[in-house]
């Protein structure tokens, strides 16, 4: 019989942990409607929280420098109406859990049948931890999933009126958002200052005609990349 992993026994050992600190299993992660987020089959549209200041649209594959084109970094379309890209959620090794849980790492991948471009690189969101990456790095698109650079935890990060609100961190810092080259569109980065965090939402896709009038939208477009679309 094949062994588990040491990676695979210290995120159970995590898992575990939080379970005795808190008492109790870690919180589920909610989707906006109040439901569990699960692994694996998911499809969900992660979505900056509207502010005064922000009222575009959620996230999505775009180029942020034009050379090199790829790999992609994750933008927020300045449209409102346009929902984002789905992305899926996973652990990073295989355990017995079917939902999103507070804390806990997991990978986040954009699911679409079109990718027209950067075909070379995975779907996986990552943090840039090559000898080039800026001081506070971006998030890419092109991770491995067993890498801890591409594990991301989901914390809350609102309560009562705000709550189903979340951040995302990595083993580095808190996913962030600041003005990007393409008309000042937010990109995702890795920062320390709080006031940089992005705050978001997650919208699952299993509505049938949201998937059609939306989703489709998006990929109907082959994926053109940020803002062109």
């Amino acid at each position: 019989m094949k062994k588990p992993s040491v990676v695979s026994f210290l995120i159970t050992l995590m898992l575990a942990a939080a379970v005795c600190i808190q008492g109790q299993r870690p919180d589920d992660v909610k989707d906006t409607n109040g439901n569990s987020v699960t692994l694996r089959k998911g499809k969900y549209f992660i979505q900056p929280v509207k502010t005064k200041s922000n009222n575009g649209g959620g996230l999505v594959p775009a180029a942020i420098t034009i050379l090199p084109f790829c790999p992609l970094g994750i933008t927020q379309t300045l449209l409102p109406y346009q929902p984002g890209l789905p992305a899926s959620f996973k652990l990073p090794y295989a355990l017995m859990e079917t939902i999103v849980k507070i804390s806990v790492p997991v990978t986040i991948e954009f699911k679409s049948d079109i990718w027209p471009v950067c075909n070379e690189f995975s779907k996986f969101w990552e943090v840039d931890v090559s000898s080039s990456a800026p001081k506070e790095p971006d998030v890419l698109i092109g991770g491995k999933a067993h890498e801890k650079n591409s594990w991301f935890k989901i914390e809350k990060a609102g309560e009562g009126a705000g709550a189903n609100t979340y951040k995302l961190t990595t083993l580095t810092g808190t996913v962030g958002a600041t003005p990007g080259s393409w008309l000042n569109a937010p990109q995702l980065f890795v920062t320390n200052d709080t006031a940089k965090t992005l705050l978001v939402k997650f919208s699952k896709v299993d509505d049938a005609t949201t998937a059609t009038t939306s989703t489709s939208r998006v990929e109907k477009l082959g994926l053109k990349m940020f803002p062109f679309y």
